[in-house]
C-alpha cells in the first residue's frame, strides 16, 4: 500500500478513528488495532512475505528472552549469534544470493572456467532491510545489556512492524520506540495538526518534484550517450532532487503519520542539500541508518580511536557496508567508497564536525563562502548519486565523462524552460526559509492564518493536479 495511494487515503482515517475512538484510550486495544493494520498495511503488497515478517520477529522476541535468562555466557553467546545469523541470513538469501552468485561466476570466468550457478528467482520483501535491522538493534542492546527484552510479544511487534516505518524506515531503536508503545498516549490537537502538515510536505515533495523529476532524470539516464554535457548535468541534477523528494517525503509521511498516533519516530532528514561539506550532509542525509552503523558498527570496530590507519580502516568499511546495504549491486558499493574517500580528509584533519550548526544562523542568506560550500558539497554528492542510479560502474564513468566533456559543460537556458526546475525551486526556497524546524510546514512562525491556509491551499492544489501516478519509493527496492 502506498502512501500516495487513494487506498491509504481510505486506509488512514479508519484506522485513525478506531485508534482513538473505539479504543476509548485503552493502551492494549490500541496497541493490538495497530499490529493488526500494520500486518494488513504489509500484506497488502504480498501476503506471503508477511510469514517471512512475523518469523523475523518471533526469532528476536524469544532469542531477546533467552538471553536475558541464560544461565551463562555461552549460552548468552548462543542466542545472540543465532539471531544474527538467522536474519542476516534471510537478508542474504533475498538480497545479496544471486549477486554473490553471479560474481563468483565472473570472478571463475577470469580464469578460464565457465560456471553455471544456480540463481534465485524470488522478489525481495519490501522492507525487509528496515525490519531486519529493528530486530538486529534489539537483541544487540540486549546482549550488551543496554536494555532488557520486552516481555509483552504484541509491543515488541509493534515495535518492528508499526506501520509508518515499516517498509522505509527510519530505522528506529527500541530505547526510543517501546517506551512510547508502552505508555499510555492521549490525543493531542497540536501534534496532529503538525503531523497532518509534515504528511502534506511530504506528499508534495513525493507527488509534485520526486515524480516529475524522475521523468526527466529517468530520461537523461536512459538515453545518456546522445545527450549534451549540460542536459547530463541537468538529469543529475533532477535526480538528486528525485531520490531526495521521493526519500524525505516518504519520511515526513512517516514521522506525520505517526503523530497522528501520538507517537513521535526519529527524524531522518535535516535539509541535508544545505550541507557545508559531506560530513555535515552524512548528519543530515538518512539520519537513523547513519546513526545506526556508527553505533552499532563503526564504534565496536574502534571507532576513530586507536591511530590514524585505524580511522580510516572503520571509516571505509562503514561507508562501503552502507552502500552495499542498498542494494546488490557493485555501483553502490562504489558509491559508498566515493563518499568515504570524500570523508577521509575531514576525519584526519579533524574537521568532520566544524559545521555542526544551522547555515547562516540569524540571517536570511548565506555569505559567499557559505554559498560556495554548500555548492561544492552539492556538486560532489551529484557525483555520488550517479553511481547510484547507473546500472553499472563503467555506465557511470560514462555519463560522468559525456557530462565534463570540455565546452558542453554550461547552465542550459533548457532547465528555466522545465517545470520541474519551478517545483525544485519552491522546495528549496520553503525548507531554506524553515532550515531550523524539522520539516517544511512547521509554520509556528507564521500567526496570519490567512497566509497559513493560503500556503497549505496551494500545496493541496499542486499535490492534487499531479496525483494519480502512483509512483512507487525509491527506497522499497532497499
Amino acid at each position: 500500500m502506498l502512501f500516495n495511494s487513494l487506498n491509504f487515503a481510505i486506509f488512514l482515517p479508519l484506522v485513525f478513528f478506531l485508534y482513538w475512538f473505539a479504543s476509548k484510550g485503552n493502551r492494549k486495544i490500541q496497541n493490538t488495532l495497530l499490529l493488526i493494520s500494520s500486518y494488513y498495511f504489509y500484506a497488502s503488497w504480498d501476503w506471503r512475505f508477511l510469514f517471512l515478517l512475523i518469523f523475523s520477529t518471533l526469532l528476536d522476541y524469544f532469542t531477546g528472552l533467552k538471553m536475558f535468562e541464560a544461565p551463562s555466557e555461552k549460552v548468552r553467546k548462543f542466542w545472540f549469534w543465532l539471531s544474527v545469523t538467522v536474519n542476516l541470513g534471510f537478508l542474504g538469501v533475498f538480497k545479496y544470493y544471486n549477486f554473490f552468485a553471479d560474481s563468483f561466476a565472473e570472478a571463475l570466468s577470469l580464469f578460464g572456467i565457465q560456471a553455471n550457478l544456480l540463481t534465485l528467482q524470488v522478489i525481495l520483501p519490501v522492507g525487509i532491510s528496515f525490519y531486519t535491522f529493528h530486530g538486529l538493534s534489539y537483541v544487540i542492546d540486549i546482549y550488551n545489556k543496554r536494555i532488557k527484552p520486552e516481555s509483552h510479544f504484541i509491543d515488541y511487534s509493534l515495535f518492528v512492524s508499526f506501520f509508518p516505518l515499516l517498509v522505509a524506515g527510519p530505522i528506529e531503536r527500541a530505547t526510543h520506540l517501546l517506551p512510547q508503545i508502552k505508555s499510555q498516549r492521549t490525543f493531542e490537537y497540536d501534534k496532529a495538526v503538525d503531523g497532518l502538515r509534515q504528511i502534506l510536505w511530504g506528499l508534495f515533495k513525493k507527488i509534485v518534484v520526486a515524480d516529475n523529476c524522475a521523468s526527466f532524470a529517468n530520461n537523461i539516464f536512459e538515453t545518456y550517450q546522445t545527450q549534451s554535457g549540460s542536459t547530463l548535468l541537468l538529469g543529475a541534477v533532477f535526480f538528486a532532487f528525485q531520490i531526495y523528494g521521493d526519500f524525505s517525503g516518504y519520511s515526513d509521511i512517516a514521522l506525520g503519520t505517526a503523530k497522528l498516533f501520538g507517537i513521535e519516530l526519529l527524524r531522518n532528514f535535516a535539509f541535508p542539500y544545505f550541507s557545508r561539506d559531506i560530513a555535515e550532509f552524512w548528519r543530515r542525509w538518512h539520519i537513523s541508518l547513519t546513526t545506526w552503523f556508527r553505533d552499532y558498527l563503526y564504534i565496536p570496530l574502534g571507532g576513530s580511536r586507536g591511530g590514524k590507519w585505524k580511522a580510516i580502516r572503520n571509516t571505509f568499511i562503514i561507508f562501503i557496508v552502507s552502500g552495499f546495504w542498498h542494494g546488490a549491486n557493485w555501483t553502490f558499493i562504489a558509491w559508498g567508497a566515493f563518499h568515504a574517500f570524500l570523508f577521509l580528509p575531514l576525519l584526519l584533519l579533524q574537521k568532520n564536525r566544524k559545521n555542526t550548526n544551522t547555515v547562516a544562523e540569524g540571517r536570511i542568506l548565506p555569505n559567499l563562502k557559505e554559498l560556495f560550500q554548500m555548492g561544492s558539497t552539492f556538486m560532489l554528492v551529484i557525483i555520488g548519486w550517479i553511481f547510484f542510479r547507473a546500472t553499472t560502474i563503467e555506465k557511470a564513468f560514462q555519463y560522468i565523462d559525456g557530462m565534463i566533456q570540455f565546452g558542453t559543460l554550461r547552465a542550459s537556458y533548457r532547465i528555466f524552460n522545465e517545470k520541474e526546475f519551478w517545483f525544485i525551486a519552491i522546495l528549496i526556497v520553503v525548507e531554506w526559509i524553515q532550515r531550523h524546524k524539522k520539516h517544511g510546514l512547521e509554520f509556528t512562525s507564521i500567526n496570519n492564518a490567512l497566509v497559513r491556509r493560503a500556503i497549505y491551499i496551494f500545496i493541496i492544489g499542486m499535490i492534487i493536479w499531479f496525483m494519480g501516478k502512483n509512483e512507487t519509493f525509491i527506497y522499497f527496492q532497499f
